[in-house]
């Protein structure tokens, strides 16, 4: 299975079956993406009516590509496809992702078996049907219709919502979160989440899976895999059709079936899988994995500049499962140099509003030396004394030095909002508010723990 994958995410060639002349049509955008985003193998336009897209030279039939072709796109209507599979068969090809909608998510099921028939019998794996495409960024592969300047990252993204997907591909964009993939499955007629997770587990570039999952074929064999994975890389899952009501509306619309939400989170909590409540938990968790530093347990030390971001933190700590333990006599020795008499050393550590960067620096960095600490949450409150940059500037180079992790809340106007870029440019996880820097931490304490078990 891991060859044919290879050949999704690495291959050497690709044709667009489906490739149109026309701007704004899948066909074009697709074959658009996959050049201008850098990749550098072979492109075979197919098109019947055309000689030039692109400027890239066009061929009439698969049967017509004078190479062999490694991954085929598909985006023709789907009483065609079927018989371009046969043809693809002829050319040793190992995978084809199938962009065509019309199959079992209309009830169309005898023509989706037949595809994967076709399929199996020429040795070809297929993505989807009914999906946007697959991006992989270490190659420069982006084959989809989404957005073309992915950021790359650490962070592969497996979606089964087309619309969702696209949607989420540009707001990673905006958000400067780097992807190292992007997987569109559909109806999952084939290959499905277990046989990505297998490849994604080998993967170099990848350190955290991330699912938008509304069904599973084979729970056993996803559990299987998943389970295989969590020892080495975290999966999150945000799992929707948590109702009798989403739940069929979830079966509507890939065709898979939902099951019981209760069946599914104790399944996932077994397999070490952390399921995320909604979009925005799960990117932040998955940006705090892409950071590459777990802490060893979880005991926090939260450092501010601020008492009542201090408070709202504790709250969302012990909320969280998270320690905001009373620091050791040294340790409050320490912090002490870095704020004035009436600062508190006792945790969180309140720097008082008068503190600047390099308050902030002493401190952070008396905390990542000290053995009692497992993890760090730096909460900034912009204020006229310090520089919001210079703040962030002090947060990455701390972060730089540790091996502990560092989740961070800035909090102020349109300084704070370039200090946070800059944050998020270099990779250091920073959210606007302090339950969404804390959340991010505890999800990384569960899976450490999860992972030794």
């Amino acid at each position: 299975m891991n060859d044919a994958l290879n050949s999704v995410f690495r291959p050497k060639s690709v044709a667009i079956v489906g490739a149109s002349r026309f701007p704004g049509k899948i066909g074009y955008e697709i074959l658009r993406n996959l050049k201008e985003y850098g990749y550098k193998g072979k492109i075979y336009p197919v098109n019947p009516a055309a000689d030039k897209i692109l400027g890239i030279k066009c061929y009439h039939n698969v049967l017509e590509v004078p190479g062999s072709i490694d991954l085929a796109i598909i985006s023709i209507p789907a009483k065609f496809v079927p018989p371009v599979i046969d043809q693809l068969a002829e050319k040793g090809t190992k995978a084809a992702v199938v962009i065509s909608s019309g199959f079992s998510e209309v009830g169309n099921r005898e023509l989706e078996e037949d595809l994967i028939r076709r399929a199996r019998r020429g040795g070809i794996r297929i993505i989807g049907p009914n999906v946007f495409g697959v991006l992989y960024s270490p190659t420069r592969l982006n084959a989809t219709f989404g957005p073309r300047d992915v950021r790359p990252g650490k962070i592969a993204f497996i979606t089964q919502s087309g619309a969702l997907g696209i949607a989420l591909m540009g707001w990673t964009v905006t958000e400067k979160i780097g992807l190292s993939a992007v997987v569109s499955v559909g109806n999952k007629a084939d290959v499905d989440d277990a046989d990505l997770l297998s490849w994604f587990r080998e993967d170099e570039n990848t350190k955290v899976v991330l699912i938008y999952m509304e069904g599973v074929v084979d729970g056993r064999r996803f559990l299987k895999e998943a389970r295989l994975t969590t020892k080495v890389k975290p999966i999150i899952v945000l799992k929707a059709g948590r109702s009798k009501k989403g739940m069929a509306a979830a079966s509507s619309h890939t065709g898979s079936m939902a099951g019981a939400d209760v069946v599914y989170s104790a399944s996932f909590k077994q397999a070490g899988v952390l399921r995320a409540e909604n979009l925005e938990q799960a990117f932040d968790w998955a940006i705090a994995f892409s950071a590459e530093r777990f802490p060893k347990g979880n005991k926090v030390v939260i450092i501010t500049n601020g008492g009542g971001v201090g408070v709202m933190a504790t709250d969302s700590c012990e909320a969280a499962g998270l320690e905001v333990f009373d620091p050791p006599e040294d340790l409050k020795r320490e912090f002490k140099k870095y704020m004035p008499e009436f600062g508190s050393a006792k945790n969180p550590i309140d720097l008082t509003g008068m503190a600047t960067h390099e308050e902030f620096r002493g401190a952070m960095r008396s905390a990542i030396k000290h053995k009692a600490v497992d993890c760090i949450i730096a909460l900034y409150c912009e204020t006229a004394v310090s520089d919001p940059i210079k703040i962030a500037e002090v947060i990455k180079e701390v972060f730089d030095l540790s091996n502990k992790p560092i989740t961070a809340t800035m909090i102020g106007g349109e300084r704070v909002n370039e200090a946070m870029a800059f944050l998020k440019e270099n990779g250091v996880p920073v959210y606007p508010d302090t339950e969404r820097a804390v959340s991010a931490m505890a999800a990384l304490v569960r899976w450490m723990e999860r992972r030794s078990l």
